[in-house]
Order: C-alpha cells, then sequence, then structure tokens
C-alpha cells in the first residue's frame, strides 16, 4: 500500500509497514532541550530513579533563550542543564562557548539527519523536516520519557500535500509561502497533520526558504512540516560530519492524503502577517497602502536568522541609514553564521547603517530580553509568532515579514516593499 515520506519515516522506525492514525512506539535518533524547558525534564528523570540516558549521544541541551543569562532566574535555570551535563558526560551540550538557537545550531552540527524521528520540547522542533526529517514539539515531561527510555509514543499524522508551483519573484521566500498557506487554511487548519511541500517550486528554494517553511508549519497548527531529501538537501550536508548514516524516503505517488493545497508562487507577492495572528496575513501591496508606521526592526529567530537573511538585508541596508525613528536589531542565528557575516562584510553594513547585532539569542523572539517592545510600538519582524504581547507590551504590535521586507522598512520608517 503506498505511504507518505513520514509514514515511511515511522516504518522504518518500528520495522513494519505503518499508516496515518496508526498509535505507535517509535525509537528517537534526537531529543532536543533548552534552557527554559530542559529542567522541567531533568526534573521528571530524576524523580522517576533514572541513572542513566537511555540514549547520550542521541540527546542536546542547547541553552539559547536566556543566554548570557539576563538575571539571577535565568542563571539558576542555566546552571540546572549545566550541572546535569557535567554530571552525565554530555556530549551534546551548547552554551556561550558555542552558541546558537536550536533550531539553526544542529542542523549545522550535523546532528539532524535525513530520515531522523526528532523531538524537542520547543514548538517550533518542527523547523528540522526541512532535511527530510519527522520532527516536532512535545511537553518536557514527554522529554523525559524519551531521556529514560529511548523513545516516545505517536499516533501517526495524516498528512496535507502543499503543491507549490511557479518560480519565485524576488524577495518572495519561503517565509511568504508559510505565510500565504497559514493566511488561507488558519492557525488550527493542518491541527495534528503534516504539511508536505512538494511540487516544482521546490527546487528554487534554498535551505533558509525550506527551514523558514518547516518552522512555521506549528502555527498552522501541523504536528510537523517536511521536504524530501533532493540536491539542495545534498548540499547543505556535504560538509558536515552526520552522526549518523542518512534514510532516504519519498513519498509514493498514490500515497493518501487528507488535503491538497495548490499555491502559484510565481504569482506570490511577500506576505505581512498584521497582529494578532499569523494568519492575518496581507499583501506587501496592502500592507503599503495601508501606510503602517514602525518603531522597531528585527532580524533573527530559529525562522530568519540564517545566514541568507543577513545576506539580503545587507543588500538592501548598503549605503543607507536606518530612519532615525526607527531601531533595528539583529540576531544571528549561531556563531558561526555571524563569524560569516563578519567575513562576508554584512555586518560592517548593518551596523554602518546603525542596527545594532546581538549574540545568537531566541530572548527578543519571545519577548524574553533584547529587543522588548514599549506600550503602543509597531515593530516588523521576522519572527513566527505576532499574538498579544509577543514581543513585549500587551498594547504592542507585531507584523511579521521576510528580512528583505524587514530591512527595507527599517529604511522607509514604515512597512515597505523592498523589490
Amino acid at each position: 500500500m503506498a505511504q507518505t515520506i513520514t509514514e515511511k519515516i515511522f516504518s522504518e522506525h518500528v520495522g513494519h509497514e505503518v499508516y496515518a492514525g496508526e498509535i505507535i512506539r517509535s525509537n528517537i535518533d534526537m531529543v532536543i532541550g533548552n534552557d527554559i524547558t530542559t529542567p522541567i525534564s531533568i526534573s521528571a528523570f530524576e524523580l522517576s530513579g533514572a541513572t542513566k540516558l537511555a540514549n547520550p549521544d542521541g540527546f542536546s541541551i542547547v541553552l539559547d533563550h536566556f543566554i548570557p543569562a539576563k538575571d539571577i532566574a535565568s542563571a539558576n535555570q542555566a546552571k540546572i542543564s549545566r550541572v546535569f551535563a557535567k554530571k552525565h558526560n554530555l556530549k551534546n551540550f551548547f552554551d556561550e562557548k558555542d552558541m546558537g538557537i536550536e533550531h539553526a545550531l544542529l542542523p549545522e552540527k550535523g546532528l539532524v539527519v535525513p530520515g531522523d524521528v526528532i523531538i524537542g520540547a520547543d514548538s517550533h522542533t518542527c523547523t528540522h523536516g526541512a532535511l527530510g526529517t519527522f520532527s516536532t514539539g512535545m511537553g518536557s515531561t514527554d522529554i523525559a520519557f524519551a531521556m529514560i527510555s529511548g523513545g516516545n509514543w505517536f499516533k501517526v499524522p495524516e498528512s496535507i500535500k502543499v503543491n507549490l508551483s511557479g518560480k519565485p519573484r524576488l524577495h518572495t521566500t519561503g517565509k511568504d509561502i508559510i505565510l500565504e498557506i497559514i493566511r488561507r487554511i488558519g492557525v488550527d487548519g493542518a491541527l495534528y497533520k503534516t504539511l508536505e511541500f512538494t511540487g516544482s517550486t521546490i527546487e528554487h528554494l534554498n535551505m533558509d526558504d525550506r527551514f523558514s517553511m518547516c518552522n512555521m508549519a506549528i502555527e498552522a497548527g501541523a504536528k510537523s512540516g517536511i521536504v524530501a531529501y533532493d540536491d539542495v538537501t545534498k548540499e547543505f550536508l556535504a560538509d558536515k560530519e552526520l552522526a549518523r548514516e542518512p534514510k532516504i524516503h519519498t513519498s509514493d505517488d498514490e500515497a493518501s492524503y487528507c488535503l491538497t493545497l495548490d499555491i502559484d508562487v510565481a504569482s506570490l507577492e511577500p506576505v505581512i502577517a498584521y497582529p494578532f495572528l499569523p494568519s492575518n496575513g496581507h499583501s506587501i501591496s496592502e500592507a503599503v497602502s495601508d501606510k503602517i508606521k514602525i518603531d522597531q526592526a528585527f532580524i533573527g529567530s530559529c525562522t530568519n536568522g540564517r545566514l541568507g537573511d543577513l545576506k539580503v538585508a545587507a543588500e538592501i541596508l548598503e549605503g543607507k541609514k536606518v530612519h532615525e525613528d526607527v531601531r533595528l536589531i539583529v540576531t544571528p542565528a549561531t556563531q558561526r553564521i555571524l563569524k560569516e557575516a563578519y567575513r562576508l562584510g554584512y555586518m560592517d553594513i548593518i551596523i554602518d547603517a546603525g542596527g545594532v547585532v546581538s549574540n545568537p539569542t531566541c530572548g527578543a523572539c519571545l519577548g524574553g530580553y533584547m529587543g522588548i517592545l514599549g506600550d503602543g510600538e509597531k515593530a516588523i519582524s521576522t519572527t513566527n509568532r505576532n499574538f498579544v504581547g509577543r514581543m513585549g507590551s500587551r498594547t504592542s504590535e507585531v507584523y511579521l515579514a521576510n528580512s528583505a521586507v524587514a530591512a527595507a522598512s527599517a529604511i522607509a520608517g514604515y512597512i515597505t516593499d523592498p523589490r
């Protein structure tokens, strides 16, 4: 019987064919925790009486939300993970010595491999599906169970086939594609489903685009997002020492989908998600007509903090200045990206234009620290959520966009078209 790529990944892990709707127990290749969620998992792990990890090499802790520590509470939170990592001689522990946002850092390190089953106590763990994995967010106690047992229980999700056609226009990116999908189906339109991205557009999308699309699958309620392995994936992984042998899966032509969504990407403009939902999408033409004045532009996060984002920002900012009424904050997703951006001159351009560069962190995205919005302020942001109070004051507003729009808007002082 024909299978989707998601069904095939789970079938390989459980040793027999499985299909959407089945409840299964699967081994897990990589379990991911961060500085906010891991202490809860550690507490549950220790309360269970467990003394060692079932798969130490398949467990990673990335301190990325509040480091360097912003206060005593965050310092103590990080300390719990540091003590645990040292006690268990954890190989995959990342803090200030090798900083990065978890969903950019682990692919960079070769710790995410095609064909994997991955879970993390962070909703945007679905990012890793861009490499042909099944990857999803779970709760901290689910993470503890995986730490103890090496596996977990899953309901195999149905799949929505997202058929993307055409070559994207200039400055129309993976971020715009996923915002358009969410605009069409809503924030619960893919509830406990896999968004499987297919079609002729895929060959025109680099890994940055694919990571962005899979990252925001959760904003449509999806359990996961996935793109099948191809030459683009192969090139991305070529210089990495992979933790495991890749297992390449593709969906069968006759595989069953609960829905097929067709999108003509060739005619798609950049999309702006207005407050207060990622589904409140508007075209850039509408946004320009609405003359939305901004106080802050933010480029970064696990959605759009990669080298390609910094490159396009630098190209737009070169020789120009950030508007006098706007703050531009740029957060590279990893130290490696930061170093490469400096080497290529992107950071000099951004700083000379009036932008400020921070260390890799999730801090601004969730309104944790750095880049907090004040009362009534408006921001254009490359992050993934724009809920009430997401980046600061409950009276502030966040407009989601791609990096080109954010950079161009920082110069203009209002949301503007970068094309």
